[in-house]
């Protein structure tokens, strides 16, 4: 199934942007989505993933090097799940993936990657 980026953007080191991640099929809201980034020169990733419509808690996987600025959430009415950046740094200038697979564990580091990507939208943090 798709899974389409947006909200991508050059901002000032501090500054907040929210990425969407829209899917577009029905067996889409039965997996787990969340987003993966990949900077240049390094490897790619998981930065954060919200667990499947039909979970019980719908769980969140959140990366630690975030220290709380990052919060996933989905919105079930539009097939999308939003990532709600604040006090971005330099360091966090990435291409950010979103992705889908069964369950959050894919995020983890060591663990099989997801089975579906988007195409990936571009984050710019300026000093």
């Amino acid at each position: 199934f798709q899974l389409v980026e947006s909200g991508g953007g050059l901002v000032q080191a501090g500054g907040s942007l929210r990425l969407s991640c829209v899917y577009s099929d029905f067996t889409a809201k039965f997996y787990a989505i969340g987003w993966f980034r990949a900077a240049f020169g390094k490897e790619r990733e998981g930065v954060a993933c919200i667990g499947s419509e039909d979970s019980e808690d719908r769980g969140t996987y959140y990366a630690e090097f975030l220290k709380g600025r990052f919060t996933i959430s989905r919105d079930t009415a539009k097939n999308t799940v939003y990532l709600q950046m604040n006090r971005l740094e330099p360091e966090d200038t990435a291409i950010y993936y979103c992705a889908a697979d069964p369950t959050c564990s894919s995020w983890t580091p060591g663990v099989m990657p997801p089975d579906y990507w988007g195409e990936g939208t571009e984050v710019t943090v300026s000093a």
